[in-house]
């Protein structure tokens, strides 16, 4: 133990009568000899210099996991595409994080051997240390989950993409829930009896989440029916009408054409009709053509023929057995004579089918007009048989019902008087 030898008092300070060397000596040794018991003894036993070096060694192997996790990284990531292996660049980027955190570990568990504490501080020390490795592996295992899946889609083309897509989450949440588990368990908290004695608190929960597993069982027939898949463009009827974006556990989510994304409830969508466009075969063209009633026979079949010629040796359409193509004369209506034009698209996509019915609606206008015929609109004649006799001096239409006048044309043969002229 340090020791001092007594302090000897100014002249002015001696003569007021309040120094008293053996209290001074006394405070001075008693503080001298708390600070040596702190630096020896420390926090829970271990002295300050154990303390601070096991910090240095912690600090130390944090700043390093960068560099170390990134050189591994780059080294399999380098590799995979020697060897042409896709899948490289998602299980690098999946082992990151985790290889970042192990080599912390590492560094808390030098750190906290180095200490040499009590027993009892050893033991939440070691607590700790498998609580972090156990977050370490099933972290790691839920981040391999989509590598993994993305080589089962590779190698297994039969399985839909919303089925491994549901599958791999379930798997990464069975990680998750398994990993608290055994967190749990290094605490010394059963599990096992921790979930009997929920039986009732469980029965509750599934009284009150009756919606809740309806939609997730009817979410894994959506599924396994393979009605539709992520992408697809869907419509619901009275619901919704969009692309398919995700199935999830309780419900799907569809992206309308507008881009404002709807919920639906998978029982709803396993309930409801659902009409799946992406799965067309072919596009329809289904049009009425109506010309006057004056074009004669043989206009009509140039006409006729012209389009069909079209249809047939343009490329855009399907010409086999598996679709039917018409353009036929179909009928005498109020005002036309109506020519049914019916054929299919290759393309499916809306864009393409759009330019191939740009393309085939100009070609008709083009064939129509070549013919000398013209297109007929709706139209009504007006036949009087009988005129009432006229008067010197009176028109046709004096005592007769006059033409009825469009209301703008009686605003400009009668202005406003409150307008000015211009």
């Amino acid at each position: 133990m340090m020791s001092f030898a007594p302090l000897r008092p100014t002249a002015p300070l001696a003569q007021t009568g309040l120094w008293q060397p053996d209290a001074w000596q006394t405070r001075l040794n008693d503080a001298m000899r708390a600070l040596s018991e702190i630096w020896y003894q420390g926090l829970f036993g271990v002295d300050i210099s154990r303390v601070l070096i096991a910090l240095g060694i912690f600090v130390g192997f944090l700043v390093i996991r960068g560099r170390i996790s990134a050189f591994i990284v780059g080294r399999i990531t380098r590799r995979a595409e020697r060897r042409g292996w896709t899948l490289g660049q998602v299980v690098a980027e999946a082992l990151a994080g985790p290889l970042r955190m192990a080599i912390a570990l590492i560094g808390f568990a030098i750190a906290t051997d180095y200490l040499a504490a009590q027993p009892a501080v050893e033991t939440v020390l070691r607590n700790i240390n498998q609580t972090l490795a156990a977050i370490l592996v099933f972290w790691t295992l839920a981040n391999l989950v989509t590598p993994v899946a993305a080589l089962i889609e590779r190698r297994n083309r039969r399985m839909p993409e919303a089925m491994l897509s549901w599958i791999s989450r379930a798997v990464r949440t069975t990680f998750i829930l398994i990993g608290l588990a055994a967190v749990l368990e290094i605490w010394g908290i059963r599990v096992g009896p921790l979930i009997a004695g929920l039986g009732l608190f469980g029965v509750a929960i599934a009284l009150g989440a009756q919606d809740l597993f309806k939609n997730l069982i009817a979410g894994l027939f959506l599924i396994s029916e393979r009605r539709f898949n992520n992408g697809d463009w869907v419509l619901v009827e009275g619901v919704a009408e969009g692309t398919v974006e995700l199935i999830g556990f309780r419900t799907t989510m569809i992206r309308r054409f507008d881009q404002a994304p709807v919920y639906v409830p998978n029982a709803q969508m396993s309930d409801s009709a659902v009409i799946n466009f992406s799965r067309m075969r072919f596009r329809r063209i289904r049009w009425i053509i109506g010309v006057e009633y004056a074009t004669t026979r043989e206009q009509l079949e140039t006409i006729r023929d012209g389009i069909e010629r079209y249809i047939t040796e343009c490329g855009d359409f399907e010409i086999s057995d598996r679709v039917n193509t018409f353009v036929r004369i179909d009928g005498f209506a109020a005002s036309s004579i109506d020519i049914l034009v019916y054929c299919f698209t290759k393309s499916t996509v809306w864009r393409d089918w759009l330019g191939a019915k740009e393309r085939l609606a100009l070609h008709i206008k083009e064939t129509v007009e070549a013919a000398g015929a013209g297109f007929a609109f709706p139209s009504q004649s007006v036949y009087v048989e009988t005129l009432p006799e006229r008067g010197p001096g009176q028109t046709a239409f004096d005592g007769a019902a006059r033409p009825a006048r469009h209301p703008a044309a009686d605003a400009a043969a009668d202005p406003d008087p409150g307008e000015a002229s211009p």
